[in-house]
Parts: C-alpha cells; structure tokens; sequence
C-alpha cells in the first residue's frame, strides 16, 4: 500500500473512532487492560499527594516555544526556582486533547508564543499527558478526570508555594483538555479565575454530568468556542450543549469556511510530503479552528472578531441580533468582557477562512414592491458597499425568498473595512441562461429604501433610491443604486458608552 494511501486510510480510521458509539460510563476495556477513573476522595489530602501525579508541566520560553526545556515538578520548590517561574505575573496553563501520533500537534507552540506576543512576561505552562491521550478514543476520555486531578495538584500546590494569586491563573483546554481543565477547575473549588474551552469533545460528554465535564461551575469565567458541531447530539467531534458563562459558535458552530474537502486538499497538495503528515486536518479542520481562532485574537488585537447574543442561528442569519445592548456583544478569545450570568449566553459571528478572521456585520433591511404577483427562491444577488474608509463590489448573496410586497431582512458580512457607509448597491443576477418568467418581459421589483445596521459600530442609516422614488432591481439587469439619506444613530452619550465598553476609557490617552 503506498504511503498517501495508508495516511488517507487512517484519517478515516480516525474519523470512525471518534464518531463510534461510546459508553457513557467512566470504566473502558482496551487492549484487555481496564481503565478507571477513579473517584477523587472528598479530602483535601489528596491534593498534596503527589506520587501519583503522571502528568508532565513544562514551562516553555518565547525564544523555544516548541520545546519542553524545563519542567516543573509538583512537590519539588527547586523546580520552580529552576525554570524561572515569575509569581508576579499572568500564569497560561496549556492542555492538550487526544492524539494519534502521541505528539504534541503544531498549534502548540504556536498558541505558546501568540500569548507570549501578548504577555511576554507570562507564564506558560504546557501539560504533557500524551501517554494517556495516545489511546483508543474511550480510554483517553476516561482518563480525562485523572489529568484533572494532576492539573488541580498542580496548580493547588505551585499556587500555595507562591501565593500565587488565583486571579492570575488561565486554563486554555483544547477538545478532551477542556474537559481535563474544566475537572480540575472543580476540583480545586472553582478559585480558577478564568478557563477557556476550544471545541470542547463531545463524543462520551454530550450527556455527562457536569462534575465529568467542563461546565460554567468551574471556574470564575468560563468561556468557549464551539468550531465543530456537526452531526447528532453524541456523535458531533465538539460539544454541542452550551457549557461556559459565554459560549460562542463561529459561523454556526458546525462547519469553518475553507475547511471543506477540496481547500484542504489543495493546502496538503501545496506543502508537498509534508502534507502528508497533515492528512488528520480532513477530520479536524473545523475542530481546531477554535485554537487559530483564539491565536487570532492574541497576534491581531487591533483587530477584534465581534460576536453577537442571539437565541438561533437562524436570526443571526437574518440580521436581527446586531445588537450591543446590554451585554449582547462581545469580543472573541482574549480580550472577552467576563460576563457571568447563571444561564449560559450564545453568541454567533461569522468570520474569514483564514486569519485575521475578523469580518464587518450589517443587517440590511428592506421592502419591495412588484406590479406583478411574483415570487422566487434562493435568488443570486451582488451587493457593493462604498464607504469613508474603502469599498467592497460585489459580494454574491443568495436570497432565500423573494416576492413582491414583503420584507425581506438579512446579514451580510465583508472583510473590507467600508468606514460610514455612503452607497449601497444591488445587482439581481440570472440564476440560469434561460427563464421561462422572463419569456414576456424581465422580472421586476421597485424598492423605496433600505435600512442598513452596522454591528462593529452600532450605527444605523437609510438609504434611499440615488434616481427617484424608487430604484428597479431587474434580473440580469443593472445595479439598484442607493445612496444614505439621514443617520438614525444612537444619542451621542449611547454612542460614547459603547465605544467605552469595545475600547475602554479614554481617559489619560492623550496624557504624554
């Protein structure tokens, strides 16, 4: 068997491992052996313990982010002293999920020096517990709630050393390490001030009980990013259930843009036979678009992804939920406002294929009118927006539905910074070469204005036809052109509060 057919057949046998039916229950049989996890006794004596602890902590550097130079052991204070542990600042701890290779993956180190680009001084920490992740799916689950117990050792005992201050701890788990981060948030009493889920696993945990799963309750900010939830409750590679304080779903949260079959392919094409090491990304594209999301917000703060509150996908999809009141926006990764609330909060944002991420939001909204009874599906349109700071031309849309004297609200998203939109305009292309409604005269709907909310910025504008009453919209015709008439803006101190909750006070910026 050649050598790209045997790593296209374990993508496969991967995939087959993940989406099998596992068993709920915490005892696996594997290879003949039994694993167990075994419930952690209810004394705090446990935690200074620490012979059983099979985890490894590496502290890493910003000039070596993709090596493991010194390790930190619990138990033994020199270690600390050694790796040259700074108790005064952000302390990062890293957690991995499951491996097929039994090596630590390339985002790795990657996450390590985007959190040193963005605290240098920091801390961060990379748990090494690939022996028990290198296992068939179910075992390394099981053995989620045993690396728990070895990160709440450590990070109960480096922080009693130290007095090190819980504020200053982060947790970062990735797929099973978030479940990992989330046991060891409860099982040090939930002092963790902030623990951040990427795609948390959800074969074997959709279901769990909380104290078996990361959950809002274990820590003092919880929040996650769900990348890829696709398929049936149980079977979806990341957590379907909503299990932080604030819990985000990237386009959707099922499936990332350019993570289909053919980009993939092309992008383990282009790197050769290298590529073929990257085979495993058919499967996990989407899954770890959580990671390159969160390094996004960390290497490209200037420019932040906005993500929305809002009750379906389907809503966001129509624009309705471009609100920031309230707390109903928010920033993605890093730079989150710690926003708690006893029921967890979904928000949704689209964003690029590829880094930055970051995309502008509008809700554009508007009424048409037809002479004629018309009515249409999944219609192909071309919008352009003309603004103070740059325009995009035509961004292909596809309307659902599409008839006269109806109004029609959706969201449209370009990764061009347009400024104070000016000038909008649509172009209603044909859907096919030939049309039998067009057999005795071209398809027509007038509209009077449309109404336009920007979500980064929270203005809103009309725009009213640039010739006349009304602009035509003609298949296969030319533009609609509309240009803004009058601002419907928010007062000027709602403006003034919302710039203060995205960028922070003004105060002493100016000062030299």
């Amino acid at each position: 068997m050649g050598k790209g057919n045997f790593h296209f057949l374990t993508v496969w046998i991967i995939l087959a491992q993940i989406l099998a039916t596992f068993s709920s229950n915490t005892t696996v049989v594997y290879d003949n052996s039994t694993v167990t996890a075994t419930p952690v006794p209810t004394s705090d004596q446990w935690l200074l313990d620490y012979t059983g602890i099979v985890s490894k902590f590496s502290l890493r550097t910003a000039d070596e982010p993709e090596d493991d130079l010194c390790y930190i052991v619990p138990g033994e204070r020199d270690t600390i002293t050694e790796c040259e542990f700074n108790p005064e600042t952000q302390t990062f701890v890293i957690i991995h999920g499951w491996t097929v290779t039994g090596m630590f993956e390339s985002w790795v180190p990657k996450l390590v020096s985007a959190l040193f680009n963005r605290v240098p001084s920091a801390n961060v920490i990379v748990v090494d517990w690939l022996t028990r992740a290198n296992q068939h799916y179910p075992t390394s689950a099981a053995y989620t709630k045993l690396v728990g117990a070895d990160v709440a050792k450590f990070v109960t005992w480096i922080q009693n050393e130290l007095q090190l201050p819980w504020d200053k701890i982060h947790l970062l788990g990735y797929s099973l390490g978030a479940h990992v981060a989330g046991i060891a948030g409860d099982l040090t009493k939930r002092q963790i001030s902030r623990i951040t889920g990427l795609d948390p696993a959800g074969p074997t945990f959709e279901h769990a009980a909380n104290e078996n799963i990361l959950s809002q309750e274990d820590a003092k900010f919880v929040d996650v990013l769900h990348t890829n939830t696709r398929g049936s409750p149980d079977r979806s590679i990341g957590i379907q259930r909503s299990v932080g304080h604030i819990d985000i779903f990237p386009n959707g949260g099922t499936f990332q843009p350019g993570c289909d079959i053919q980009n993939t392919l092309m992008g383990i094409a282009s790197a050769g036979i290298k590529g073929l090491q990257n085979m495993d990304q058919l499967v996990k594209c989407s899954h770890e678009r959580s990671i390159h999301l969160f390094i996004d917000s960390l290497v490209n703060a200037d420019q932040q992804s906005m993500a929305y509150s809002c009750n379906s996908q389907s809503a966001f999809n129509k624009g309705l939920c471009l609100s920031c009141r309230k707390n109903r926006c928010n920033n993605l990764g890093y730079n989150v406002k710690k926003v708690r609330s006893t029921r967890s909060t979904k928000m949704y944002l689209k964003t690029r294929d590829m880094m930055p991420y970051k995309v502008f939001h509008y809700q554009v909204k508007m009424h048409f009118f037809s002479e004629k009874k018309l009515s249409f599906t999944e219609q192909p349109l071309m919008i352009s927006l003309f603004g103070t700071h740059g325009e995009r031309e035509n961004i292909p849309f596809q309307i659902p539905t599409l008839e006269g004297n109806s109004t029609v609200s959706f969201l449209l998203t370009t990764d061009t910074e347009i400024g104070d939109l000016l000038i909008v305009k649509l172009r209603w292309e044909k859907d096919n070469f030939f049309s039998w409604s067009d057999w005795w005269g071209r398809s027509k709907f007038h509209i009077r204005k449309l109404r336009v909310k920007s979500g980064e910025t929270q203005s809103r504008a009309i725009f009213s036809s640039k010739d006349g009453e009304f602009a035509f919209m003609i298949r296969g015709g030319e533009d609609a052109v509309f240009v803004k008439t009058r601002d419907d803006n928010m007062n000027r101190q709602e403006k003034r509060m919302h710039k203060r909750k995205m960028q922070g006070t003004l105060f002493g910026q100016n000062d030299a």
